[in-house]
């Protein structure tokens, strides 16, 4: 087996967003009690998500599937308003995980809409996020995936047009649409800071740097996991060969022949644990030194929601 180092992304793994979500679901499951109620997956890592099934976490879709009175907690991704107001009205016990960085999205689309602005949305169709921030309002945002989606897109008026994205895209990717963008629409209002969140900026940054001193680099991360998703392609992207994991066991012996730097790093959602777990697999494979990339301490933590500051 060829392997000879490991090199860890700097930074890499879990964002204050995350840590701040499951934090929620483990203070509610301490406070209250099994079960607790999650609408969708709190984030989308499959360890995460069946470590807080066995400790009595329901995810769920529907709210119908959640019995009256009951304690439910929306997941780091954000929900649309009629999911928020279905909710209250049911009569549940009801916190908050969306991300911060995500519901200031929220609040600006619903603060520019009250003044008459339409919107384009940068983001994946489908994607729990977008669904969230699409459902903040009842019309006027146009939802673009692509450079070509742009044409497509004919607002009723363009004097008050802003532009959001989903906070977990690729940088270069979102700069090439919104220049197309841009140009179409040369008065479109930008965010007052970028929409995309520090976390996978810096994820990013870090796997620009990574892939150029490495021949594979291996991201971990769920095949749900926008970011990590961003990982993998940007390594591609820089010309390292890039597969993404989720887990240990997924590591295949052909992918290192004769690449003997390996890159590590770890989708917003990929606890650490998982990361140490490939560490060792990839010792058992031969990697003989591992270190990690000078990179941003991130130090960002957001507070838990009132009702779930459990004393010490």
């Amino acid at each position: 087996m060829s392997i000879n180092s490991i090199l860890l992304a700097e930074p890499r793994g879990f964002c204050a967003g995350v840590d701040r979500a499951i934090e929620i679901v483990e203070k509610a499951l301490t406070k209250f009690g099994p079960p607790i109620y999650v609408r969708h997956e709190i984030v989308h890592n499959t360890f995460v998500v069946d470590a807080l099934k066995k400790k009595g976490a329901v995810f769920i879709e529907d709210l119908e599937e959640v019995p009256a009175g009951a304690t439910l907690i929306f997941s780091a991704h954000g929900v649309s308003r009629s999911v928020q107001q279905e909710a209250q009205a049911r009569g549940f016990s009801i916190f908050d995980a969306t991300c911060p960085l995500v519901t200031k999205v929220h609040v600006e689309v619903a603060k520019l809409h009250k003044e008459g602005y339409e919107f384009i949305m940068i983001g994946h169709k489908g994607h729990p996020e977008v669904e969230g921030t699409l459902g903040q309002i009842d019309s006027g945002i146009h939802l673009v995936e692509t450079v070509a989606d742009v044409a497509g897109v004919n607002p009723s008026q363009t004097e008050r047009l802003a532009v959001v994205t989903q906070t977990t895209l690729s940088m270069d990717d979102t700069a090439e649409i919104l220049a197309v963008i841009q140009e179409k629409f040369p008065t479109i209002r930008q965010p007052k800071q970028q929409d995309i969140c520090y976390a996978t900026q810096n994820r990013q940054d870090a796997v620009k740097l990574l892939s150029g001193q490495v021949d594979v680099v291996i991201v971990v991360g769920s095949p749900a996991s926008s970011n990590s998703n961003r990982l993998r392609e940007l390594a591609h992207r820089m010309g390292a060969d890039s597969y993404m994991v989720d887990s240990a066991q997924e590591l295949q012996a052909h992918w290192f022949e004769g690449k003997p730097r390996v890159g590590l790093t770890a989708g917003a959602s990929a606890p650490e644990v998982l990361v140490q777990e490939v560490v060792s697999r990839l010792r058992e494979m031969g990697a003989v030194s591992v270190r990690k990339m000078n990179g941003l301490q991130e130090n960002t933590k957001y507070p838990l929601p009132k009702g779930l500051r459990i004393p010490e």
